[in-house]
């Protein structure tokens, strides 16, 4: 079901002409703390590499690392290990994007935490064409 499941989906790991791209073109350049690998290999229309990530799990453009995304659209030559200065100890860690999720941000007034809004205060004045 793997290899059928990949043909057809996009959504969890790579379809079928991004790993043949892989196969055939890819050179490794690096791997995350999550596990995406990315490749580069090819030339796009500009002239510059191609470069691509494989992701481990879920396909989620929010799962790949600020300096990763700094390699992929070329803001940075080479693998981001050699190209960019240890991190700060200030810098938080990643953190995964929680929308859709249980952990989600919910306002007072949306409809998972309840759906009661404080009453408005009278400062709102209706637009109308004649005023």
């Amino acid at each position: 079901m793997g290899i059928i499941k990949n043909i057809f989906t996009w959504w969890e790991g790579a379809t079928f002409g991004t790993w043949l791209n892989t196969v055939r073109k890819g050179t490794k350049v690096g791997e995350d703390h999550m596990g995406n690998v990315y490749y580069e290999g090819g030339k796009d229309v500009h002239g510059r590499p191609r470069r691509w990530v494989m992701f481990k799990g879920v396909n989620d453009g929010s799962r790949v690392p600020a300096e990763w995304h700094s390699w992929l659209v070329h803001t940075i030559d080479g693998a981001p290990e050699s190209h960019l200065p240890p991190p700060r100890v200030w810098e938080k860690e990643y953190f995964p994007n929680q929308t859709g999720t249980a952990n989600a941000y919910r306002p007072m007034g949306a409809l998972e935490s309840g759906g009661r809004r404080a009453m408005a205060t009278g400062d709102y004045e209706a637009w109308t064409p004649d005023a």
